[in-house]
Parts: structure tokens; C-alpha cells; sequence
């Protein structure tokens, strides 16, 4: 069964609890119910919590290149778990025409992904009790002459190295970070029957957030030796339940950069909007609104119409401003379920 988030009347996160209590509680006016920006639900108690004590909680992060996954679990319960889209994914790049790095440098596309994990787990630190975090961690070298992985030239580095060490920095500051490698996360993702989709685009908790889960169970699980008189070698040794829960996907609303120079000019000498993240209605691209074509998000605009769009980005429709009410102005995100 789901677990709801609680936190206390001045804002401090509790121990998750059942639905059910969540309910209750709110009926009786002990809690208000919110959601966060990762559209996960919450209760707030009006009274001060007869416990506040709190158990371990781990987040687990496996960090890709167009998609990560992330999970949040308890010694008996997973907490939520979801896949990301990853901002580079949708960035118009071209092919690196020389080398322009100097070592140490954080590329900027390598950094906005990294952001969007740090946006998601911030948001996680707000309405659970974090207590440590484990990272899945890439050994990687480029030889900038050849090009070639792992290549000793010492000439060398990967901006990949550059952006994991920023990442743990920025994480440190949230809660106690820990490290893992991908060989590590795939044996105890095998011990806990998660599956694993080969399909690394595929919208499910197969494809990344099972590796977020299970880089998660690192906090309750150890892989230790043993002996006995008939044999000895190692074994997972702890406790840690993996129970249903929800699932997210999340990404960047899709904003084109303004192009201030177009290539042709308009009539009259003028050149046309285009790009940026706001329209000449009062909204801004990115806005949860509500249109007689369904729920969506603001995508564009016209004269005198909005573009409406779904969690996909298929857009619904272009329909006059007059019949579209916001729900929610952009924060940065768009989050499916």
C-alpha cells in the first residue's frame, strides 16, 4: 500500500504514513493536504506530531546520459520512484568541431541534467526524511586526442568525472551521500527480482527507477562473507521490503531559446516572435491549464489563441485564450503518472 508523506506544522518531514491516517486527519482538521512540484501528495499537521522520531530513508540515483532513474526507500516500504527525461535529450547540439575544454570544466549540457536529478531529489528532502543517498557511479577516462575511452594519454579527462564529483558536492549538502558502482547496482537489482528493461527510453520502472530502488536497499542490505562447515563466500546480509508505489515521469517543458535573427524577414521589415518562455496573453509556456480540449500545459500562442499541449508534448489543440483557466503556473517541470 502507498504511503502519503507528513510533514509537521513548521515544516520539518515525519515518518510517511497510510492513506487512510492521512484521510482522517484531515477530515478531523489535524493536517491540510498539498502536492509539491513533483505532484506527489502530502499532509501538513496544524498541531504539533505526538512523535516525531523518524526512520532511515534512502534515495537512490541512477545517473544516464537521456534518462535517470530515482527511488526512494524504507527498511518496509518503496516510497515513490520515478524515470527522468533528461534536458540533453532535447537540446538541437552539434558535433564538437575542436576541443574547447580545459580540465575540470562542467559542460553545460552535462550540468543541466545533473540539475534536473538535484531539482527532483531537493523537492524529496522537503516531505521525507532523508537520511543518506547513494550515487551510482561512473569510472570514466577520454583520451581528447584519440577520442577513445579509457585511454591513458594523460591528456585527457571526462567531463563525465567532472560531473559526477559536482553532483556528489551539491547532494552532500542535502544528505550523507554514498557511491556505488553499475556492476554493484545490477547484483543487488538481480537479489531483489527487480526486472530490468533493455528499452532505456521505455516510460516504466523497469528501465532506470528499478536501479534507483535498488541502490536505495544499499542502506538496509550488505554484501558480506560468510563461513560455515560446508562452504563460505558472500552473501546479501539485512532486511529491506519492496512493495508497490507510485510512479512518475518527469521532464522539461520543451522551450525553445528566442531567435532574435531570423532568416527572413516579416512584411514591413519586422521580424516574428519566436522562442522564449512567455506569450503576449499574461501566460507563460509551461503553465497547467484547464481548455475545453482537455488538461495540458501552455506550449505557444497565436494572436489569440494558446497551444495546449499534453504531458508528451502532443499538442491538443490551439484554443482561444477566453475559454483557458490556469491551474498552476510553470515550475519547471512536467510530471506524468
Amino acid at each position: 500500500m502507498a504511503r502519503v508523506p507528513v510533514i509537521s506544522k513548521d515544516g520539518k518531514p515525519l515518518m510517511p504514513n497510510k492513506p487512510s491516517r492521512a484521510r482522517r486527519w484531515i477530515k478531523e482538521g489535524k493536517a491540510i493536504g498539498k502536492f509539491n512540484d513533483l505532484d506527489i501528495f502530502y499532509v501538513q499537521l496544524t498541531d504539533e506530531p505526538s512523535d516525531n522520531k523518524t526512520q532511515p530513508i534512502a534515495i537512490g540515483i541512477d545517473p544516464g546520459k537521456l534518462f535517470s532513474g530515482i527511488g526512494v526507500q524504507s527498511s518496509l516500504f518503496t516510497l515513490w520512484k520515478t524515470h527522468l527525461e533528461l534536458p540533453f535529450n532535447l537540446r538541437a547540439h552539434r558535433q564538437k568541431r575542436f576541443s574547447n575544454r580545459k580540465q575540470g570544466k562542467l559542460a553545460p549540457s552535462i550540468k543541466a541534467n545533473r540539475q534536473l536529478e538535484l531539482r527532483v531529489v531537493s523537492e524529496l528532502t522537503k516531505i521525507y526524511p532523508i537520511t543518506d543517498i547513494y550515487f551510482e557511479y561512473i569510472k570514466a577516462d577520454v583520451d581528447l586526442t584519440s577520442g577513445r575511452k579509457g585511454a591513458k594519454s594523460g591528456k585527457g579527462f571526462s567531463s563525465v568525472m567532472v560531473g559526477q564529483k559536482w553532483t556528489i558536492e551539491q547532494l552532500s549538502k542535502l544528505a550523507t551521500v554514498h557511491t556505488r558502482f553499475g556492476w554493484q547496482t545490477s547484483n543487488l537489482r538481480k537479489h531483489l527480482r527487480l526486472e530490468k528493461s533493455k528499452n532505456k527510453a521505455e516510460q516504466s520502472p523497469e528501465s532506470h527507477a528499478n536501479d534507483g530502488i535498488a541502490l536505495a536497499c544499499f542502506q538496509f542490505l550488505d554484501y558480506l562473507p560468510f563461513h560455515n562447515s560446508n562452504s563460505h563466500g558472500y552473501d546479501w546480509k539485512g532486511y529491506v521490503k519492496v512493495t508497490n508505489a507510485p510512479f512518475a515521469v518527469i521532464k522539461r517543458p520543451p522551450i525553445s531559446r528566442r531567435q532574435l535573427h531570423l532568416m527572413v524577414f516579416s512584411k514591413g521589415g519586422k521580424r516574428r516572435k519566436y522562442g522564449g518562455s512567455t506569450t503576449r496573453h499574461g501566460f507563460r509556456k509551461g503553465d497547467l491549464v484547464s481548455s475545453p480540449k482537455g488538461i495540458g500545459y501552455v506550449s505557444g500562442d497565436t494572436e489569440k489563441q494558446l497551444s495546449v499541449s499534453d504531458t508528451n508534448g502532443q499538442r491538443l489543440g490551439q484554443i482561444a485564450v477566453s475559454k483557458i483557466q490556469l491551474i498552476r503556473r510553470s515550475n519547471g517541470l512536467i510530471v506524468s503518472r
